[in-house]
């Protein structure tokens, strides 16, 4: 693993606005989804994390539950494809193809957004409010290996509570996943 110094967007600031390729072939700005979207969650992720894989059906389930309320979710992947091939733009298309994601997935070749967001696991999530402020930030939820042993769904509930106007409880948790792969 590589150490960089990240920014860090802590809750309560503004989420870093992007301009990055989906593999829609489409750019994707996170400022024009937060007109469209009273709140957008993104999620770290990347081809091979094994926990990445074990959260796909929830996050696609959160994309259906909450889509017609006013919110997307979007995947974000910052990993070093130079380093770890499976990463690259390409695969990305596959990867989504494969698992039917049904929201978009955009690729960080830079990593520079990756960095200004503070990610350092895949997946973390990042729940941000329709004026750009990150209201959650953390785990999806309690129990990666286990989805029938969930006790807290921390981004369902997160983005429930703000759909509502309710306080977000907890606001942060700390990441489970693998580490991101940085550029040398």
């Amino acid at each position: 693993m590589n150490k960089v110094e990240t920014i860090n967007t802590p809750v309560g600031s503004y989420a870093p606005d992007f301009e990055l390729p989906g593999i829609d072939e489409q750019v994707h700005h996170l400022s024009r989804y937060l007109k469209k979207f009273h709140a957008v969650g993104v999620i770290s992720m990347s081809n091979y994390c094994p926990y990445v894989k074990l959260y796909l059906d929830r996050l696609k389930k959160i994309q259906l539950k909450f889509y017609k309320q006013g919110f997307t979710l979007i995947g974000l992947n910052g990993n070093d494809a130079t380093q770890l091939p499976t990463e690259g733009f390409e695969n990305m298309k596959a990867f989504a193809k494969v698992n039917e994601l049904n929201f978009p997935y955009l690729w960080d070749s830079t990593q520079d957004v990756t960095r200004s967001f503070g990610i350092n696991k895949t997946p973390t999530a990042f729940l941000i409010d329709t004026e750009g402020i990150v209201r959650y930030k953390g785990m999806i939820d309690d129990q990666p290996y286990n989805p029938s042993a969930v006790k807290e769904n921390y981004l369902t509930q997160a983005i429930a509570s703000l759909m509502k106007g309710q306080e977000i409880y907890p606001m942060e948790t700390e990441p489970i996943g693998t580490y991101l792969l940085w550029r040398k």
